[in-house]
C-alpha cells in the first residue's frame, strides 16, 4: 500500500494531466453527440473514464495497464450494447466460440470509436510533457472548435471556454511540477500551506471566468477569411436562386440538400428541404418598439412555391423622395402608432427591398443623406423597391424609415362577419388565387379546423391555431416523406413538420380556400437585444431599443385582408410571436385619449431561429467564480483588520497611531472580550485592581493577564519607546488568553 501511494505521489503530475485531457476529450464528444449514435457516444465516453481512472489509480507496469484497459472497454462495449438493445444473445449459439463471434458481430461497430478514442487519450498523454506542448496542444484544439463553429450551424463556444479553462488547469500543473524537480525543499516547503496555494489558484481562475463573461460584444475589425472567399466568388451574396450552398438561399429555409444555410431569398419558386442555421449579421435595428422587419410579399401560389413573375411590372408605382409622405391606402377602422427606424446594413447583400416595420410612410434618409435615388414604393403591397431600373447600385449601408404601426382592436374585429368585412370592397382576386388543381382535401381540412368559427378573424385564429399546435419546427424536415405533388399537401398530410415557409404558405392558402384574401410575406424577425451595460440599465428611463438581426433571422409570415381593418399579419410558425399592437378594450370606462392606448408588442419566445447561440459560461460556474472571489475578500479583510481598525482611528485622530496607541487599543480591545465573558470590571477600579481580581477568580488565565497588564502599563506610563513589535505582542498574548478562556468552559 505504501509503495503504491509512494508511486501516486510521484507521477501526481501525469494523473492530473490526464484529468485536463479528459475535461478537453468531453468537449469533442460534446461537439460529435449530435452526429453520432447515443451508444457511441456512450461507448466513448464510458471508455475514456476508465482509461482515465485506470491510469491513475492502478500504477502497474505498462503492458499490464494496456491489458487491463483493453478488457476494460471490451466489457464497457459489451454492456452499452446490451443496455441499448441492439445486442440480443442468439439462441443457436450454444459454444463459447459461436458465442463470442455473435458478439463480436455487433461490438465491431462500436469497439473501434472507443479504442481509436482512447488511443488518442493515451497518445496525448504521453506526448503533451512539457509547457510549449501544452501550448500547441491546446491551441490546436481552441483552433479547431473556432473553426467549426465558425463554419457550421453547431456552437461551440462553451467548449471553447472548457478547453481554455483545461489549458490553464494544465499548465499550473505543469508549472508545479517544474517547480518541484527544480526546488525540492521550496516544494516541501510549499506543501506545508496546500490551502494558500489552492485559493490563489482559484483565485485567478475565478477572475479570468469572470472577466471573460462580463467583456462586451466587440464585432470583428476584418472580415474573416471563409466569408471574405465567399463574398469574392459571389457566394456571400443573395444570388436570386436557390442553389445548393447558397449562403442565402431561402427564408429561413434552404434547398433539399442540408449544406444550404438560412437567408433572405429572392426566388421562392421553389419551397421546402432543409438548411443550417447562419448567425452572420445581416442588419442593426434602432427601433422604440421589437417589429418584424417586412420585405416583400408575394399572391400567385403555383402548388411548389410563389411565382410572382410580374411582380416587378405590378403598379402603381412612385419613386421616393426622403422626406415626403408616401402614399397609402388608408386602414379607416384602425389607429396607428408612429415609429422610427434606424437599420444599419452589416453586410455586402444586395437586396431588392429596404426592409421596414409595416407600414412604411416615408424614408427620412439614405446613407445619412436627405437625398437619395433608386428607390420606390409600391402602394398595393407595402414594399419600397430598391433599384428597380437596374442601374446596379449599391445597397444602402444605413437608411432611416418612420412606420405607422396598425393597433389592432382584437374584440371589434373578431365580431365583424363576412359580409361587414368585405362587402362593397374591391379586392384583386389575386389575393383569392389558388392553383385549379390544388387538392380538396386542404380546402376539407381548412374546413373541419374553422367549423367553429363565425367570423373571418375567428376562422383565421383557428387556422392559426392548428398550425402551430399540431406540426413541430425542424429546419431539417425529412422531405423523403413527401409524395405529393402540392407543397402545402404535403406539408399537412405527410411531412408533418417543418419551418416558416411551411406554416406560412398554409396560412395564406386554407385562409384564401374559404374566401378570406391573405398573401405571403418575407423578411427578418425582430432579432436579439444585447445586453444593455448595468451603468445604462440603472438610468431613469433607460431603454434598450437596439436589435441585431442575423441570416438566422429570415423569416415568412401571413398578412389577412380584414376589409376597413387593413392587412394584419398572422403568424403560424411554432414559436414565433409576431409583435402585434393591440387595442386595450378590458376597460369599459376610458378617456378618449386613453382608447388610443396599445398593449406593447409581446416577445416572442426564443427559438432555434432566433436564439442568440453567442458565447455563455454555465450560471453554476459563474455562481462559483464569485463565491470564490467573495470567499478570497472576507479573508482577506479579516487578514487585514487590525490595519482597517487602527486606519479608521487614524482618520479620526488626523494622524498615524504610535505604537503606544495601538497597545492601548488592542488593551481596550481585550478588556471588552473579558466583559463578554461575564468577567465584570467596576466604575472604580482601575485596570491592574480588576486584573487582580480576575487573576484570582480564574487562577488559569493570571500568566496571561499579568503579562498583558505589563505591556500595558509600560505604553501607558514608562518613558521607554515602544516598538511596533511590542503592540504585535499584545495582540498574540491576547490571543492565548482567548483560547485559554475558550478551553476552560
Amino acid at each position: 500500500m505504501r509503495t503504491w501511494w509512494n508511486q501516486l505521489k510521484f507521477s501526481w503530475h501525469r494523473s492530473v494531466g490526464l484529468f485536463w485531457l479528459l475535461i478537453i476529450a468531453q468537449q469533442w464528444i460534446s461537439y460529435t453527440e449530435p452526429i453520432w449514435l447515443n451508444q457511441t457516444t456512450a461507448s466513448v465516453w464510458a471508455a475514456l473514464l476508465t482509461i482515465t481512472v485506470i491510469e491513475i489509480f492502478i500504477p502497474v507496469k505498462v503492458q499490464f495497464r494496456l491489458i487491463m484497459e483493453a478488457v476494460a472497454i471490451i466489457y464497457i462495449v459489451y454492456r452499452i450494447i446490451s443496455n441499448y438493445g441492439i445486442y440480443v444473445p442468439d439462441p443457436w449459439a450454444t459454444t463459447l466460440l459461436d458465442k463470442l463471434q455473435d458478439i463480436s458481430v455487433y461490438m465491431v461497430p462500436y469497439i473501434w470509436f472507443a479504442l481509436g478514442a482512447s488511443a488518442l487519450l493515451l497518445l496525448s498523454s504521453w506526448w503533451v510533457s512539457s509547457k510549449k506542448r501544452i501550448l500547441w496542444f491546446i491551441g490546436m484544439n481552441i483552433v479547431a472548435l473556432a473553426a467549426l463553429d465558425s463554419f457550421t450551424s453547431i456552437v461551440l463556444w462553451q467548449e471553447v471556454a472548457w478547453t481554455v479553462f483545461a489549458g490553464m488547469g494544465w499548465l499550473v500543473s505543469q508549472h508545479l511540477r517544474s517547480f518541484q524537480l527544480h526546488y525540492p525543499r521550496g516544494w516541501v516547503h510549499l506543501l506545508e500551506y496546500p490551502s494558500k496555494i489552492v485559493m490563489n489558484i482559484a483565485i485567478v481562475f475565478s477572475l479570468v471566468i469572470l472577466i471573460g463573461v462580463n467583456m462586451p460584444d466587440v464585432r470583428p475589425t476584418l472580415t474573416d477569411p471563409y466569408t471574405a472567399w465567399q463574398e469574392w466568388n459571389g457566394i456571400g451574396k443573395s444570388s436570386g436562386k436557390s442553389t445548393t450552398g447558397t449562403t442565402n438561399s431561402n427564408t429561413g429555409s434552404g434547398s433539399s440538400v442540408n449544406n444550404t444555410s438560412s437567408g433572405y431569398s429572392l426566388n421562392d419558386d421553389n419551397l421546402g428541404g432543409g438548411f443550417n442555421f447562419d448567425y452572420t449579421p445581416v442588419m442593426t435595428v434602432v427601433s422604440d418598439l421589437r417589429v418584424y422587419m417586412r420585405g416583400e410579399t408575394r399572391r400567385i401560389y403555383s402548388g411548389s412555391g410563389w411565382s410572382d413573375k410580374d411582380r416587378l411590372k405590378r403598379g402603381p408605382i412612385e419613386e421616393v423622395e426622403t422626406g415626403k409622405s408616401l402614399e397609402q391606402s388608408v386602414a379607416s377602422k384602425v389607429t396607428t402608432r408612429t415609429l422610427k427606424q434606424t437599420v444599419k446594413v452589416l453586410n455586402n447583400n444586395e437586396f431588392p427591398v429596404l426592409f421596414g416595420a409595416y407600414s412604411v410612410t416615408s424614408v427620412d434618409s439614405l446613407n445619412g443623406e436627405a437625398a437619395g435615388k433608386g428607390l420606390f414604393w409600391r402602394d398595393r403591397d407595402s414594399e419600397l423597391l430598391w433599384d428597380m431600373d437596374k442601374k446596379k447600385l449599391d445597397y444602402p449601408s444605413t437608411f432611416e424609415l418612420t412606420s405607422e404601426v396598425p393597433v389592432i382592436p382584437v374584440q371589434e374585429l373578431t365580431a365583424k362577419t363576412y359580409e361587414e368585412l368585405y362587402k362593397g370592397n374591391d379586392l384583386e382576386e389575386s389575393f383569392l388565387q389558388l392553383p385549379d388543381d390544388f387538392p380538396q382535401r386542404v380546402k376539407d381540412l381548412a374546413e373541419e379546423i374553422t367549423a367553429q368559427g363565425r367570423t373571418p378573424y375567428e376562422k383565421t385564429a383557428l387556422l392559426q391555431q392548428y398550425l402551430q399546435q399540431t406540426f413541430p419546427y425542424t429546419n431539417k424536415p425529412d422531405i423523403t416523406r413527401v409524395s405529393s405533388e402540392d407543397f402545402v399537401d404535403g406539408f399537412l398530410f405527410e411531412l408533418k413538420e417543418g419551418y416558416c415557409d411551411y406554416y406560412s404558405t398554409a396560412l395564406v392558402t386554407m385562409a384564401r380556400s374559404l374566401n378570406i384574401p391573405a398573401r405571403w410575406v418575407k423578411g427578418y424577425a425582430p432579432g436579439e437585444q444585447p445586453e444593455m451595460p448595468m451603468n445604462l440599465a440603472q438610468q431613469v428611463g433607460a431603454a434598450n431599443n437596439n436589435y441585431t438581426i442575423t441570416n438566422a433571422d429570415a423569416h415568412s409570415w401571413a398578412e389577412v385582408y380584414f376589409g376597413e381593418y387593413g392587412w394584419i399579419p398572422v403568424e403560424a410558425t411554432p414559436g414565433f410571436n409576431a409583435p402585434l399592437l393591440t387595442k386595450n378594450e378590458q376597460i369599459p370606462e376610458t378617456d378618449p385619449e386613453d382608447q388610443d392606448e396599445m398593449a406593447e408588442p409581446t416577445p416572442a419566445p426564443v427559438t432555434n431561429a432566433q436564439a442568440d447561440q453567442g458565447f455563455h459560461v454555465g450560471l453554476w460556474v459563474i455562481l462559483a467564480a464569485v463565491v470564490v472571489l467573495l470567499s478570497w475578500t472576507i479573508f482577506k479583510v479579516w487578514h487585514i483588520r487590525f490595519k482597517l481598525r487602527f486606519f479608521v482611528q487614524q482618520m479620526r485622530m488626523g494622524r498615524p497611531l504610535t505604537p503606544d496607541q495601538k497597545v492601548v487599543a488592542e488593551t481596550e480591545r481585550w478588556v471588552r472580550y473579558l466583559l463578554r465573558k461575564g468577567m465584570m470590571k467596576e466604575e472604580h477600579e482601575t485596570l491592574r485592581e480588576a486584573v487582580v481580581r480576575w487573576s484570582q477568580e480564574r487562577p488559569a488565565v493570571a500568566n496571561h493577564l499579568s503579562s498583558l497588564l505589563t505591556m500595558f502599563e509600560q505604553a501607558k506610563y514608562s518613558p521607554d519607546v515602544i516598538e511596533d513589535k511590542d503592540w504585535q505582542s499584545v495582540y498574540t498574548e491576547a490571543l492565548r488568553l482567548r483560547r485559554t478562556i475558550r478551553s476552560k468552559k
